[in-house]
């Protein structure tokens, strides 16, 4: 009888898989679990502990491609850069025998957040920042380890539970930029990295990115989850980048039975000024649910505020003139609104809100929401077109606030919820009794 072990079977020279019981470092090889672009996955077994992981593994002809290789390599990189449990782990990356590089990453059981989508989108407000809340949390960890990811979607995140307390796996590094000093990149100046549905403006431009693509990023998925819909789609992808560019994005609200205090979130994720965007992941996580009215007593705090809303629409039909010259007002608005002190919570083209605290005195509060109506008014009257209706409303309510590095953000409340108090169509000037009271006649 021979006892001699077989063999493990070789990497072929033309075989573009990887056969089963195959040696691939320490482990042996069990089941293909799925492949990409650019490399296949598979079941693994390590030979002497035993525990299962997965191994990724490079496709012949994309081994050959210095640059894929590169990409490879520095998705373990980042990764193991950044040791957050909401991030998959890889154990080790290594070569086989025919130059091939392979990764062996931690083997997760569920399914994505994309196949929950297509099953039952639009989820649930509450069920939405569920699943949103622990993505932000491993962004944050991957941003503060000088980690940008750059394809932030529903396909990326892997569900290991769900339900009221989901744990969910942040996947493929693959694109990410490193941020540290002496990186250096893989990104050639006008290359484009990226998913084009959830790509920022200064990807689709080649232009340097920073965390803040990710937070653009974000805003897609928070959008889809809420509405079931891309908010920029189309089958022509050269439309789709113009939407990103150009396009104001449309509000969850008016898709979907969303909170309307969700538009401003999404709205400031989706602005294509990065300086304009919530500046960190945990911002977006921590408006959302301030959205839902669900944030941490100890994060958020009500103040007294005071709203004025520019909305901005064609009269008539729309047509090229008219519509540049809603954009030249709504752009004319959101300055005059910054530089008299109001924080912008929405910003399109046909909609700008600005928000500013008032002072806790009463007696003070109260002048300065008569000197808030007086300064309405003259914008009003400043704004007028002949081709367009264009109203201004200015109301009082309170807000949410966080405390920020600047000092006290609004991150939602009552003053956001347009739909509680902006009037529907006309223009001119409106100023809601809550705006006035107190005011002398």
């Amino acid at each position: 009888m021979d006892d001699t072990v077989p063999a493990p079977p070789p990497f072929g020279a033309n075989e573009e898989g990887v056969p089963l019981g195959a040696e691939v470092g320490e482990y042996l090889v069990l089941g293909f679990l799925g492949a990409g672009a650019h490399g296949g996955v598979y079941l693994a077994e390590h030979r002497l502990a035993g525990h299962r992981a997965a191994v990724k593994i490079l496709h012949r002809d994309a081994a050959e491609s210095s640059e894929i290789t590169a990409r490879f390599i520095l998705e373990a990189r980042a990764v193991n850069q950044i040791r957050h449990p909401g991030i998959v782990d890889i154990y080790d990356i290594d070569t086989l025998p025919d130059g091939r590089p392979f990764c062996v990453m931690e083997l997760l059981a569920g399914r994505t957040l994309h196949a929950l989508l297509l099953e039952r989108a639009p989820l649930l407000p509450a069920e939405a920042v569920g699943y949103l809340t622990p993505v932000c949390e491993a962004l944050q960890a991957a941003h503060e380890a000088g980690v940008v990811h750059r394809d932030v979607k529903a396909s990326n995140v892997m569900l290991v539970s769900e339900g009221t307390a989901p744990q969910v796996k942040l996947l493929d590094f693959g694109v990410a930029k490193l941020l540290e000093p002496g990186a250096g990149g893989l990104t050639a100046v006008g290359q484009r990295i990226g998913t084009p549905a959830s790509m920022s403006p200064e990807q689709i431009r080649g232009a340097p990115i920073d965390l803040r693509a990710d937070v653009y990023a974000l805003g897609v998925l928070l959008h889809r989850m809420l509405t079931g819909q891309l908010p920029f789609d189309s089958p022509d992808p050269a439309e789709v980048e113009r939407m990103h560019l150009e396009a104001a994005p449309p509000r969850p609200s008016a898709l979907a039975p969303v909170p309307p205090a969700f538009d401003a979130v999404v709205a400031r994720c989706l602005e294509k000024d990065r300086e304009r965007r919530w500046p960190s992941a945990m911002a977006v996580a921590e408006a959302a649910r301030a959205a839902l009215g669900d944030a941490p007593a100890s994060a958020l705090q009500t103040a007294p505020a005071v709203a004025v809303h520019v909305g901005v629409k064609p009269r008539g039909s729309a047509d090229m003139e008219s519509l540049t010259a809603q954009a030249d007002v709504g752009d004319a608005a959101e300055a005059a609104l910054r530089e008299a002190g109001y924080a912008l919570t929405l910003g399109t083209a046909g909609s700008v809100l600005g928000v500013r605290l008032l002072p806790a005195e009463p007696e003070a509060a109260s002048a300065a929401r008569t000197e808030a109506v007086a300064w309405a008014c003259a914008l009003a009257a400043g704004l007028t077109r002949p081709a367009l209706a264009v109203m201004v409303c200015v109301h009082a309510a309170d807000a949410a606030v966080r405390a920020g590095a600047a000092g006290p953000e609004v991150v939602g409340g009552p003053i956001c919820e347009l739909d509680r108090w902006l009037p529907e169509g006309g223009a001119g000037f409106v100023a809601t009794p809550a705006a006035l009271a107190g005011r002398p006649g």
